[in-house]
């Protein structure tokens, strides 16, 4: 397991340079202008040889390379550089924000596989009854439902319509305290919606996993030896049909960041969404850079997960073949 986590990792290296210096790179060959975006309205009025000095105390006048070198030699170290756009250093605007993107998708994440793996083992313990037939077609609608509409479809029902539920933002308006009281009713819709939009893909993979594994030889034999229905699926076919479903904890990653910057739109979580937006529509090269390499570790750690979780699920897979 080490020696394969220390591949892993030294993969990760290069794949994260390249990374980095392609987002310079997408920068640099961008309409938008860093400078204008930084001097804001007062670069409508501004000298061109005020905005020139301006570019040289960003950078922005420096090589595509050099640019890039100077970032990364600094990230090395612990310092991603200050935020043009948040006029902060990079790592306190990723500090303060990050936290609520994990609570975020952690939650949700635990919604998806809860709620895929219940309904996915009873659906496939009746197949082509009423609940198969009905979980299975809501999944494939789910399936091609946006995240920003469930969650617009999810303000509109549970808190315009029903008013049981706020609508947005991480406490009620006009509140100091962030305390759990106010943090969990607003964290409820949010969480559901994102853990709904990935809910299909758990579903069907457990649903076919566990259907697959009631017609193995194993499960079969376990029945003729008297033991319990709910034992044999439990304890015999659920381990076995729970193995594809492992290996979508690192392809889900992506989709889980992606629609969580939706969903953090959508309600106004104060998550990562609105830093990475600002970042991207600013041409904001040191926070681009840092929330891009933070996506791209989330995703390779995904795939790192996945790959041990099925090692240790499955001990015919060998961790260091």
């Amino acid at each position: 397991m080490a020696r394969m986590a220390g591949r892993r990792t030294l993969f990760a290296a290069p794949v994260l340079l390249v990374v980095t210096f392609g987002v310079f790179a997408i920068a640099a060959l961008s309409p938008f202008d860093p400078v204008k975006a930084y001097a804001g309205t007062a670069g409508l009025t501004a000298s061109q040889a005020r905005l020139d000095q301006l570019r040289v105390n960003l950078g922005a006048d420096q090589p595509l390379v050099a640019r890039w070198w100077d970032w990364l030699t600094s990230a090395l170290t612990g310092d991603f550089g200050t935020s043009a756009v948040m006029r902060q250093p990079v790592a306190d605007v990723i500090g303060e924000r990050l936290g609520w993107s994990v609570l975020l998708a952690a939650s949700a994440f635990a919604v998806a596989v809860l709620l895929g793996t219940a309904l996915g083992v009873l659906a496939a313990r009746r197949q082509g009854g009423l609940l198969d037939r009905a979980v299975t077609s809501l999944a494939y609608i789910l399936e091609a439902a946006p995240a920003f509409w469930l969650g617009l479809l999810a303000i509109w029902f549970f808190s315009v319509h029903l008013g049981v539920l706020p609508a947005g933002g991480l406490t009620d308006a006009g509140s100091d305290v962030v305390g759990f009281g106010q943090v969990a009713p607003h964290l409820v819709l949010p969480a559901l919606v994102l853990g709904i939009s990935q809910f299909p893909w758990f579903h069907l993979y457990v649903r076919q996993g566990v259907a697959d594994a009631l017609e193995e030889d194993p499960v079969r034999g376990a029945r003729a030896r008297g033991l319990a229905e709910r034992g044999v699926l439990l304890g015999h076919a659920l381990r076995s049909g729970m193995l594809p479903m492992l290996t979508l904890v690192g392809s889900r990653v992506p989709e889980l960041i992606t629609g969580a910057l939706l969903v953090e739109t959508v309600f106004s979580w104060p998550g990562i969404a609105a830093a990475t937006v600002q970042a991207a529509t600013s041409v904001d090269f040191p926070l681009l850079a840092a929330l891009t390499v933070l996506a791209t570790a989330a995703v390779l750690a995904g795939n790192l997960l996945s790959d041990l979780l099925y090692g240790l699920a499955d001990p015919r897979v060998g961790f260091d073949g």
